[in-house]
């Protein structure tokens, strides 16, 4: 492994976790031991945190959402965030999220909703993201109670959390469903056919490689058949037209980092309004372990940044209100 990370980025190689998910119980350990010696998260000042449980989709279990706001009352309704936690499909937690989602609620004045999705391969598609769209549901069907602007609907997501956004959006715009205005999408997850340049260099990087990925869509996918879902693997989307805004992170050595531009260039070539960023330096997931990098503080106020812009000025460009 010789790849020219950046020098803060490279100074947190020695905490990034050797992930290999030819053991999921095994990786799945190793996160819950890392995560047992930070402090519990606390919402900073202003901000305020409550754990509901929203409607499932029918016949499944009720869904668990981790509810970040800013405290006191507002005079009009807030524009709203659906998150979905990273993770490969089979790892990670919704409370991972909160200090991002917290930093956001902060800066852009929106509530922010973080999702524990069911993980694979106990959960395999399209039960995850069933789970998204009762999340969807319910947040609107509530929205009096949580005083959120049904005009003003946002979705995102982590690597592959950002796989279940994107495929969200998709399915709304083909389905119907509550009107989403924009699609936040840091180093996505879209294509399990794992073809690209990057995918096929990038078979030793930090936390994620090509063998890991495999193993997470062969968890994910199950015996899903053919042809695969776009709901699934938006990649395989006939057409992207229609979907709402875009904002696209990549990091540059990721072996997901080709599908990411990909993806970002076919948004754009349909005419869906779409940003990429491409951060020098950086290792997939590397915005979260290298937290202090410049880089790292760069591509996660990129992220809030655009969000705040595109809640800011939000028409719903699909869907339908409930």
């Amino acid at each position: 492994m010789s790849y020219p990370y950046d020098s803060e980025v490279r100074a947190a190689v020695p905490y990034a976790p050797p992930l290999d998910l030819t053991d999921i119980a095994a990786a799945r350990a190793l996160l819950v031991e890392a995560a047992a010696g930070l402090p519990p998260f606390r919402p900073e000042a202003g901000v305020e945190l409550t754990h509901l449980r929203g409607s499932g989709a029918e016949g499944d279990p009720p869904v668990d959402l981790y509810i970040l706001r800013p405290t006191g009352g507002t005079a009009r309704p807030l524009p709203v965030l659906l998150w979905f936690h990273g993770g490969g499909f089979v790892l990670g937690d919704a409370r991972e999220s909160l200090p991002f989602l917290d930093a956001a609620v902060r800066q852009t004045g929106a509530v922010c909703v973080s999702l524990q999705y069911r993980l694979a391969p106990e959960a395999t598609f399209p039960a995850p993201l069933d789970e998204g769209l009762a999340a969807l549901n319910w947040l609107t069907d509530h929205a009096e109670q949580l005083g959120v602007d049904l005009d003003r609907i946002a979705v995102g997501g982590q690597s592959a959390g950002a796989a279940y956004a994107a495929g969200l959006a998709l399915r709304v715009r083909d389905e119907g469903g509550p009107g989403i205005v924009f699609q936040l999408l840091d180093i996505p997850v879209t294509d399990d056919r794992i073809a690209t340049q990057s995918a096929a260099e990038y078979t030793d990087t930090l936390v994620w490689h090509r063998n890991n990925a495999e193993l997470s869509w062969k968890a994910y996918l199950g015996d899903g058949g053919d042809p695969i879902s776009p709901y699934a693997a938006p990649a395989r989307a006939e057409e992207l037209a229609g979907l709402p805004p875009a904002f696209v992170t990549v990091n540059q050595f990721d072996p997901l980092r080709d599908e990411g531009i990909e993806y970002a260039r076919r948004l754009a070539h349909a005419n869906v309004p779409t940003e990429l960023h491409l951060y020098a330096g950086t290792f997939h997931g590397s915005s979260g372990i290298a937290v202090t990098a410049q880089v790292s503080q760069r591509q996660n106020a990129d992220l809030i940044a655009a969000l705040y812009r595109a809640l800011s000025t939000a028409t719903p460009v699909n869907g339908k209100r409930n």
